[in-house]
């Protein structure tokens, strides 16, 4: 049975977030990256807030508010979009679209000062905002959408360790509802129903002594006590009163998870999320007696802030899959913020990736950089991403923001990074990318035109044929990718954002004058520091793919528009190394 999910966030005047609306599309997974203080944990709060509405977690203090001041024209405003499927509110506040069918409600908060938010529902029929909500009261309103579970950064080991309780108790609260608690439930029912049964005469009793004193009052009126036994029996059992989770060697002393190191916290968490993820929990059982609509428990959302964190290098890539793995389940969504391109994954078909930074204005923005359907990656494009990130698990780099350069392979990579590390103070920002091959460049240029961004691109003209071990002539099958990343590179928004330059007919060949056959980036890097020559012609090269207005490239490089203009020069580059 399909469970509602988030669709869209939209936050305005909450803290660091001023007047310029932040919205959030909301996937099976929301990855946020940018720089620091840029927002990314106030996105994770907002909807957490929102969910916490009739509690103290819903209330706001001043510094939640812009600059820590209630102002008319700037109160905290945040709206949220629902996709439901049941438990459906009245049909004024269901939006149906029109081509997937799925139902949407709207809902806002405001505060207008600080302490509790007034809660506001989008009426389709008015085409308005109205005072009324969907779902009435805010404790069933709560229920109707995914519950949250945040775990920041840097909590408290206590509130750490309820974090973790909590959401291995939301799984076994959901299996013993899917053992035989229906049986059980039934039992207490009959119970109650026989004290209440036996109770008869005492409920009588001062049903009587009181009516007699309200008729002398209101006469012909009366009171009637309704027991209602077998209503809201779940709220009658309680099997997890106040457990603990122990922690420890197997044969000697366990202590309480707040008392353990962040490290150990962190890898329980993940062991916590890997085993939901694994078992499939939120998945109904068909032992159970009731039906999958009776079962149908509400579905969960996961807020966490910065998952790298204290984890061992060999554990970010294991914590990444059970990130990419939890929404499997069909009950989970989930949103993390990140420094650490070891968590975007651009194979997965369920991702959204959002750049949350600050204007020069000093406005908070947020930018969708990546959604798969958007994207248009092919299986084969998804297949070279998924191994090129096996390979280097920073490719991801470039959607935290900076210059990107796009690069063929690991000699244009190491000689940049050269050139880079001798002037830091110079070139600060940028991202060098090893497609590690031609047509991962084209998967590159994909997501980068996603963006609507400005970058380079630079490859190996290569020849138009070339020789096998034989003597034979026959075509090269890398010159065929050539017209591939230009046709692609058209597919920018703004082509002209884009720089695409060839080295010809490679990059050793092109800027060393020697075509090497091993070990080509360690050579390239010896021949930079033995010439000064050398340095100078990379970094003239660097200088023009980071600004497209510098019009004189290095010997040996073209800029390209047309097929024949690469040819031309590949042709010339091949004569004058007969010559």
């Amino acid at each position: 049975m399909q469970r509602p999910r988030l669709s869209k966030l939209t936050i305005k005047n909450f803290r660091c977030i001023g007047q310029t609306p932040v919205e959030i599309e909301l996937d099976d997974i929301v990855v946020l990256v940018g720089p620091n203080n840029a927002g990314k944990s106030s996105i994770l709060r907002a909807y957490e807030v929102v969910m916490s509405e009739g509690s103290q977690a819903g209330k706001l203090t001043r510094d939640d508010f812009p600059n820590g001041e209630v102002r008319p024209d700037a109160l905290p405003e945040i709206e949220l979009h629902t996709i439901i499927y049941n438990d459906l509110p009245g049909q004024r506040w269901i939006h149906t679209d029109p081509s997937t069918h799925e139902m949407l409600v709207r809902e806002r908060w405001i505060w207008h000062d600080i302490g509790d938010p007034i809660r506001q529902g989008y009426d389709v029929e008015k085409g308005a905002w109205d005072e009324q909500v969907p779902w009435g009261a805010a404790n069933v309103a709560n229920s109707r959408r995914p519950q949250p579970h945040r775990v920041d950064a840097f909590t408290h080991p206590k509130e750490q360790s309820d974090k973790i309780l909590a959401l291995l108790l939301s799984v076994l609260n959901e299996r013993i509802q899917a053992t035989d608690y229906g049986l059980v439930l039934d039992k207490l029912a009959e119970v109650q129903k026989l004290i209440v049964d036996q109770s008869r005469p005492r409920i009588a009793e001062v049903e009587a002594g009181v009516n007699e004193i309200i008729s002398q009052v209101f006469p012909d009126y009366a009171i009637r006590f309704d027991a209602r036994p077998e209503e809201d029996l779940e709220k009658a059992i309680q099997f997890f009163k106040a457990p603990q989770l122990l922690m420890g060697p197997q044969d000697g002393y366990q202590s309480t998870i707040d008392r353990q190191g962040s490290g150990a916290r962190r890898t329980l968490l993940w062991a916590a999320l890997r085993y939901i993820s694994e078992q499939g929990f939120g998945k109904p059982k068909s032992r159970s007696k009731k039906t999958p609509e009776q079962l149908a428990e509400r579905p969960h959302v996961l807020l966490l802030d910065e998952p790298e964190l204290c984890l061992h290098p060999s554990a970010v890539r294991g914590a990444c899959r059970v990130l990419y793995d939890l929404p499997n389940t069909d009950s989970w969504q989930v949103m993390v913020t990140t420094h650490s391109p070891a968590f975007l994954d651009l194979s997965r078909d369920n991702t959204t990736i959002i750049r949350v930074e600050r204007t020069v204005q000093g406005e908070i923005k947020g930018t969708t950089l990546f959604r798969p359907e958007r994207a248009q990656l092919d299986e084969d494009d998804k297949q070279k991403l998924k191994l090129l990130n096996i390979c280097d698990p920073h490719v991801a780099e470039f959607f935290f923001g900076g210059h990107v350069i796009v690069v063929e392979g690991d000699t244009e990579y190491t000689a940049f990074q050269h050139v880079i590390a001798a002037k830091p103070d110079r070139y600060k920002n940028v991202h060098i990318i090893r497609a590690r091959g031609k047509a991962t460049i084209i998967s590159l240029i994909k997501i980068l035109n996603h963006f609507g961004t400005s970058y380079s691109v630079l490859h190996d003209s290569d020849l138009p044929t070339t020789v096998t071990k034989t003597g034979k002539e026959m075509a090269n099958p890398a010159w065929a990718h050539n017209i591939k990343i230009y046709q692609e590179i058209q597919q920018h928004p703004d082509p002209s954002q884009v720089r695409l330059l060839a080295s010809v007919p490679n990059f050793e060949a092109a800027y060393f004058g020697e075509e090497v056959s091993g070990e080509k980036p360690y050579n390239a890097l010896l021949e930079m520091q033995k010439s000064s020559e050398s340095f100078q012609t990379i970094e003239q090269l660097l200088q023009v793919l980071l600004d497209h207005t510098r019009p004189v490239l290095p010997a040996g490089c073209v800029e390209w528009h047309s097929l024949d203009q690469l040819k031309e020069a590949a042709a010339n580059a091949k004569k004058t190394r007969s010559a």
